[in-house]
């Protein structure tokens, strides 16, 4: 078996030494920070831990789902099976499967729900035809979302509370910078491939705790080396000889580097990355003195928020904001206000609750920005150099980079590896539907 070395202990990471581990190889993963998980993890503020921000995952996550289940932690994720949207002034409705089979599943909940006329229904419907439609269209890496929604006659409310509610909050993005591809793969897998597959899970532990040490000892042959930043990849004569890392040299028969992409050019990888942005996520933690919600989690309309999670008997809530470019450079003090502001409009109690603390986490890097024209020059997981593999959700999986992408990066990566090894093997589970 291999000796294999993983620059990264983020998600894609941790899937290929997972993969790995799992298959008999022995892997060192090297991490420069205290803890595991990337932009998926939990950390200590003051006396909680909480997560950077609500990663929340699909049932047609299958390649998620299956990584957490080689680490036993699939108990860990709890699921719902309703969408619940909230309209300024509290009035909500839900979306949640009924007896009809799939691709019907929703038409019962979907024409009850408040928030839209009868008109856009029709409307939203006709769209969700013309995905299944045409989902073959050799353009749609080349056009956004919002081009073929507009192309497709959508009404601007229509657009706002359903569909960019929607994508925005899965991908990450707004609809002007989201290839039209990507926006079609979500609806069809997670809407239309399986009565199930929306179901929204969210963990019941910290992220952190995903990762935690006894699940490791269960794969076996994986090695966490923390606080173990590596500065260089030394390559000779077409391979990798060995990776710097402070004043140790390692060396292994396989390397994959499992950087986030701006910080491949740091350890001398030359990649082709023109083009490749990103797109933020903020996270908002608050702690009232007194429930302020009643339920497990919602998605709120019309306002900046765009999901509140219950993560403490009502009093403390986690908001998420994606793409959230305009809060980027926005001062703390003026986000909390913000949302606390944008709360009361949907829950009144907050008006009279006192706001104990309150954290705010700016992940400005959190994905990649899914661009038109992207899609074909997000690199695969083999390289130029035989003995180098990439994994991260910002190469070529087939998914946005979201993170069931980068699961499916670093199972990609290890299949790669596996056939260098002369013994290959597959990880990567087939999309649903």
């Amino acid at each position: 078996m291999a000796e294999v070395i993983v620059i990264g202990g983020g998600l894609s990471g941790l899937a290929t030494a997972a993969a790995l581990g799992d298959s008999g190889h022995r892997v060192r993963v090297l991490e420069a920070r205290p803890f595991l998980g990337g932009r998926a993890t939990s950390y200590e503020a003051g006396s909680e831990t909480i997560d950077n921000c609500q990663h929340i995952l699909l049932r047609c996550c299958v390649n998620l789902i299956n990584f957490y289940e080689r680490l036993g932690v699939e108990n860990d994720i709890r699921y719902y099976p309703e969408y619940v949207f909230i309209e300024p002034g509290g009035r909500r409705s839900a979306m949640r499967a009924g007896a009809l089979p799939a691709p019907l599943h929703f038409t019962g909940s979907f024409f009850g729900l408040k928030f839209l006329s009868f008109s856009e229904k029709l409307a939203v419907a006709r769209g969700l035809q013309a995905i299944r439609r045409e989902q073959s269209r050799t353009d749609l890496d080349y056009i956004t979302m919002q081009q073929w929604l507009e192309e497709h006659a959508q009404p601007p409310r229509a657009i706002e509370r359903f569909w960019r509610q929607i994508l925005v909050s899965a991908i990450s993005e707004e609809l002007d910078r989201i290839a039209a591809v990507h926006g079609f793969q979500v609806f069809r897998l997670a809407f239309m491939a399986r009565p199930d597959a929306y179901e929204m899970g969210v963990p019941a532990v910290p992220l952190g705790e995903l990762y935690r040490p006894e699940a490791w000892r269960k794969i076996g042959n994986v090695e966490m080396k923390l606080r173990t930043p590596v500065e260089r990849i030394a390559i000779e004569d077409g391979a990798v000889r060995a990776v710097s890392a402070g004043d140790q040299e390692l060396r292994a028969d396989y390397y994959i580097c499992a950087l986030p992409f701006e910080r491949t050019a740091s350890v001398g990888l030359n990649l082709d990355l023109e083009g490749f942005t990103h797109a933020p996520i903020t996270g908002i933690h608050l702690w009232f003195d007194r429930p302020v919600i009643d339920f497990p989690q919602a998605t709120l309309l019309d306002r900046t928020i765009q999901w509140i999670f219950n993560k403490s008997d009502g009093r403390y809530v986690q908001l998420v904001v994606s793409a959230s470019h305009r809060l980027t450079e926005m001062p703390r003090g003026d986000v909390i206000a913000l949302a606390v502001r944008e709360l009361a409009e949907f829950f009144p109690v907050v008006k009279d609750a006192k706001l104990e603390k309150a954290h705010v986490v700016k992940e400005v890097r959190a994905v990649l920005s899914p661009m038109p024209g992207l899609e074909s020059r997000r690199p695969p997981a083999k390289t130029a150099i035989h003995n180098l593999f990439l994994a991260g959700d910002w190469t070529r999986t087939g998914w946005p980079a979201i993170m069931e992408g980068a699961v499916r990066s670093g199972y990609l990566a290890a299949e790669a590896v596996t056939e260098a090894c002369g013994d290959p093997k597959k990880f990567l589970l087939p999309d649903i539907g």
